[in-house]
């Protein structure tokens, strides 16, 4: 990816040395969204639950700004995270604006290990999440070895679209779809609920599309091989491949995320089209 022109934000939170204690807002109705479209690597929702519980309420540390004054300003990857965060920025600000609508830009939190938000206590286990009590996006950059390593998706595009993904799930609870989602999920049942899942993330993932051919439109940020790496991340966080890998057998009613085709397929109708209109899984019923 061509970033050298990219504004770096200065959204950018580095908690990597607070040792996960961090007071959060405590764990409520923020807890039940984390684990619906929060992680990102297919981890079971008990585990998710039995991490986001717990945490020291009473300690406190203030997190450092990763910006050009920080010592996080010499790492590269901190770099590249401000990059990629301040295009989302740039793309969602100028498309709020054209829809009369104000884009308030998400604050991305680094951490290492674990972390404190207002949804609760999460484990790096849980992978990148996005909680909609603080707005904010957490992320261990030790997973982006991990995506390269053990899902196959190594490269710079690969690893921005986590980012852009879970920016997409803040650009749903701006426009409040997050809320609408959590409304049908209740009294749906297991199955039902699943099925929501599906859908808000298979809408993140389009609504990551839709950054990138806004950015690379305004920019020229992509260069050959690019694309094709997203479309690997995209495909390797499906949920089919996960169960393949992980137990052997796929069991399509504990689907959370999609399968890998809708993925990949959701994030090229974004892509290819520009437009959050054209994200509306929840009347396409999650079918590209």
């Amino acid at each position: 990816m061509k970033l050298d022109d990219s504004r770096r934000s200065d959204n950018v939170e580095d908690d990597r040395g607070s040792g996960g204690g961090r007071r959060g807002a405590g764990i409520g109705i923020g807890t039940i969204v984390v684990v619906v479209i929060g992680y990102f690597m297919g981890v079971n929702p008990a585990t998710l639950l039995s991490l986001l519980n717990g945490g020291d309420p009473q300690a406190v540390t203030a997190p450092v700004p990763a910006d050009s004054n920080s010592a996080a300003a010499n790492d590269p990857q901190v770099d590249f995270v401000r990059a990629i965060l301040g295009e989302t920025e740039d793309v969602w600000g100028t498309y709020f604006k054209g829809m009369g609508k104000t884009y308030v830009p998400p604050k991305l939190v680094l951490f290492r290990g674990q972390v404190s938000s207002a949804c609760g206590l999460a484990s790096a286990a849980s992978g990148p999440f996005y909680c909609p009590g603080d707005q904010k996006v957490y992320i261990d950059l030790t997973f982006y070895r991990q995506l390269a390593t053990e899902f196959g998706a190594p490269g710079d595009f690969a690893r921005a679209y986590v980012i852009a993904h879970e920016v997409g799930h803040h650009v749903q609870n701006l426009l409040g779809i997050t809320d609408k989602a959590e409304t049908a999920e209740q009294g749906a049942g297991r199955v039902g609920a699943n099925h929501v899942s599906v859908l808000v993330e298979l809408q993140a993932d389009c609504f990551a599309g839709v950054w990138a051919a806004q950015a690379n439109n305004a920019r020229k940020i992509l260069e050959p091989g690019d694309l094709e790496s997203g479309l690997k991340a995209a495909s390797s966080v499906g949920d089919d491949t996960l169960q393949k890998r992980e137990q052997g057998t796929v069991v399509p009613d504990s689907f959370t995320h999609g399968t890998s085709a809708q993925r990949v397929g959701w994030f090229r109708r974004g892509f290819d089209s520009g437009k959050i209109d054209n994200c509306d899984t929840f009347s396409a019923r999650g079918s590209p």
